[in-house]
């Protein structure tokens, strides 16, 4: 991950004298550099800006600065809101309005004109808060003392959203070879969606990874199934498995480095000369924070990468899941969530093991090598980005993941299994209703709040299932957001 940082933006003017302006200026650093101490990345002061022109070449700079994540903003004092507004449309970075004060209480013996002209937030910030609204931009808008730990919380979840937005706009993913067929969710827009997202999504020959794999040594074999021994426990004697798996992963990854793709997918129904549809390879790539999605699905995939890069430490318990079979019986109603072979072992509850199976899907010609395990139980969401034809949807369902309530000693994958809210049959059909794929991601540490945050980022199309969802109210908010997202 890159070292990314966030720029606090303080406003004032010129009416208060310039005493005020360097107590302003001294203030907003000392609460940059306090912020910084307590947020997941820092808070860098860059300017009481005054005019126009310092708020336009600051926006001008954030812009053209990679390592810059967003802006904060802040009205200490009255900021006329006129002098914004050229910064403001010209910026490309997200931007969280910031509504505080430097004081926590009103100090009752001291407070007179002088402290009333230098501590003028609360108007300040309504003002700086109406040219937002006027100019229709994306925003976060945060209030509350500067030094509380909820507030420190909704910032801190917002920029690991922003980051999100930093990640996907350098996306590339690889595809090796195409979707499986005749899926119809896994299609989708490329050129629409490097225009909204800045993905790049373009394919690689099968043919070329296979190459690539010949060119694999067994020292970087060797020194591979070390880290896997020391991270898995080893629960079969196929070596040759582990070994070739090991292969599939070394020259995956040396393609992904090298073109600088942080995401990929393949598909059962395309091994062109590999003997096993990469699995304990597939899953250690996204342990280390690359983005995975099955039978080609691209969409997935990159939606993986960035929940990841948006968690704790910048590669989160994320991962690429599928929804595969219901548990009905009344009061336990569960969903059982897995795949053939491909699982982040960032969910696992335990230390997942290497085993290897027979898959009775697809063209494998030997028995695959995986990474068996229970899922964590929490609290979690499940993200699923579709095409509507025009635009863009993005789908978040929250969820309370269980310990698997029955063993099942033979089922040979890993396994995630969880209750949709609000219940599992209404969370369903809200999720039928909403159009949700199949394939999803599944994340412990990215809330629905960030994912929305993203989506406003975005500019696309947010839709929420949650505790107090029901199929009537969700049939009526699609049918509005689809009139609106149709005359944007």
């Amino acid at each position: 991950m890159k070292k990314y940082e966030f720029w606090f933006v303080v406003g004032s003017q010129f009416l208060y004298g310039p005493e005020v302006l360097e107590t302003v200026e001294a203030r907003a650093k000392e609460m940059a550099a306090a912020l910084s101490k307590v947020l997941p990345y820092p808070m860098v002061y860059k300017v009481t800006a005054k005019t126009n022109k310092e708020i336009r070449d600051v926006v001008k700079e954030a812009n053209y600065r990679d390592e810059c994540a967003g802006i904060v903003t802040w009205c200490h004092t009255f900021s006329p809101s006129k002098m914004w507004i050229d910064g403001l449309r010209d910026l490309q970075k997200p931007w969280l309005h910031f509504a505080t004060q430097y004081n926590k209480e009103i100090p009752n013996d001291e407070i007179d004109m002088d402290f009333m002209n230098l501590n003028q937030a609360a108007h300040g910030d309504r003002e700086h808060g109406f040219i937002g609204a006027r100019l229709r931009k994306p925003r976060k808008i945060v209030a509350g003392y500067w030094q509380d730990e909820k507030v420190h919380r909704r910032i801190g979840d917002w920029m690991r959203a922003a980051v999100g937005v930093a990640v996907s706009k350098d996306m590339k993913v690889m595809r090796f070879g195409d979707n499986m067929r005749e899926v119809a969710v896994t299609e989708g827009d490329k050129v629409e969606v490097q225009t909204k997202l800045g993905w790049q999504v373009n394919t690689w020959a099968v043919g070329d990874l296979v190459k690539e794999m010949g060119k694999v040594t067994e020292a970087e074999i060797d020194a591979l199934v070390k880290a896997y021994e020391s991270s898995y426990d080893i629960a079969t004697d196929n070596t040759a498995a582990i070994r070739y798996q090991a292969k599939e992963e070394i020259a995956m990854k040396k393609m992904l480095d090298r073109e600088g793709c942080k995401a990929f997918t393949n598909t059962f129904q395309d091994l062109y000369g590999m003997e096993q549809l990469p699995g304990l390879a597939s899953q250690h790539l996204m342990a280390q924070g690359y983005g995975y999605g099955g039978e080609g699905d691209w969409k997935v995939s990159a939606m993986t990468a960035i929940l990841k890069a948006m968690g704790e430490g910048g590669n989160g318990a994320s991962g690429f899941m599928e929804d595969y079979t219901y548990h009905l019986v009344e009061g336990q109603e569960y969903s059982l969530g897995a795949h053939m072979l491909e699982v982040c072992p960032s969910l696992a509850a335990g230390k997942p093991r290497i085993e290897t199976h027979h898959l009775g899907i697809g063209m494998n010609e030997k028995d695959p090598a995986r990474l068996v395990f229970e899922g964590k139980a929490g609290k979690g969401i499940v993200v699923s980005l579709i095409d509507m034809g025009g635009r863009l949807r993005l789908i978040v369902q929250d969820i309370e993941a269980v310990k698997p309530i029955m063993p099942m000693p033979n089922l040979p994958v890993a396994r995630v299994m969880w209750r949709a809210l609000p219940d599992l049959t209404t969370g369903v059909e809200c999720w039928i209703t909403a159009g949700g794929a199949h394939h999803t991601v599944l994340s412990y540490d990215v809330t629905a709040e960030q994912m929305r945050d993203w989506a406003r980022m975005m500019d696309i199309e947010f839709v929420h299932i949650g505790a107090d969802t029901t199929p009537e109210k969700l049939e009526e908010e699609l049918l509005v957001k689809d009139l609106i997202w149709k005359l944007k």
